[in-house]
């Protein structure tokens, strides 16, 4: 089977563009879903509502990939998960290190979903000479002072980061001159590489202070008294008093009596309550 250091997905050389990149995975695991359930096509509509885009963008996103759909038909599930997969460099084994067996990296460790969508974990790392040795997720722990000779056996070019901030940089470092190309960083800091190396950002505390903003703002929604506001008797119109009307002095009112001419027209006259 292929490795990760000898084969790299085709999608910059055939031009597909970064936010399309983003969306394939998306779509990859709609369509997994749907062949989960021997679903054989699927219009751009479906896909597009399970994946969380639109179906413009969707057909748009597909065209890159010369995938077009059958008119009354729609995209051949089977197809698209391999044409997905293959872009995306899933149809190959990518061997990853995972540095940092805390707890966050000790649940990556147990993730099931690696192994199933194409990546194998080579290796778990950590500084702590106490924990070097022990098995997490069947695999034994190994000490950092192993990490290029690790990376050199394995063929590795995909790094997990998940270190406190203060070790991130360090280790971010090492793992470059290792021969790292492309590193998931968990750790909650901004790491520095150079041209040529591809960092993804998972940071847990930015999105759930994301989602406390929007719920601060539903909060202060339900709560505002939706009423008319008072109008200030600094900017309420005036008004000009009527002229008393001579019918109630029982002599004969001219039609119109109920209203007086001004300067722009008629005035409503204000009737007492």
């Amino acid at each position: 089977m292929a490795t990760g250091r000898t084969h790299r997905p085709a999608t910059r050389s055939r031009g597909i563009p970064e936010a399309t990149v983003a969306r394939l995975p998306l779509y990859l695991r709609a369509l997994t879903a749907l062949s989960e359930r021997s679903v054989p096509t699927v219009s751009s509509e479906e896909l597009a509502a399970a994946a969380g885009v639109n179906s413009a963008k969707l057909r748009k996103d597909f065209s890159y990939l010369g995938s077009y759909g059958t008119r009354g038909v729609g995209y051949d599930v089977e197809y698209l998960v391999y044409q997905i997969s293959r872009e995306l460099g899933l149809t190959q084994d990518w061997p990853v290190v995972i540095v940092g067996i805390g707890n966050l990296g000790a649940a990556l460790a147990n993730y099931g979903g690696f192994a199933s969508r194409g990546f194998r974990v080579a290796a778990l790392i950590d500084a702590d000479p106490a924990m070097a040795g022990k098995p997490v997720a069947g695999l034994p722990v190994r000490h950092t002072d192993e990490l290029e000779s690790i990376i050199s056996d394995n063929g590795v070019s995909i790094g997990v980061i998940a270190t406190p901030a203060g070790a991130a940089q360090q280790v971010c470092d090492r793992l470059v001159a290792a021969g790292i190309t492309s590193i998931l960083n968990f750790a909650p800091t901004v790491l520095s590489v150079p041209d040529g190396v591809d960092v993804r950002k998972v940071d847990l505390s930015i999105e759930l202070q994301i989602l406390a903003f929007h719920e601060q703002r539903k909060a202060g929604e339900e709560t505002t008294p939706a009423t008319t506001p008072a109008v200030s008797p600094a900017i309420a119109p005036k008004t000009t008093p009527a002229a008393p009307s001579r019918t109630a002095a029982g002599a004969g009112a001219p039609a119109g009596a109920g209203s007086r001419k001004g300067p722009d027209g008629d005035v409503p006259a204000v009737m007492p309550a």
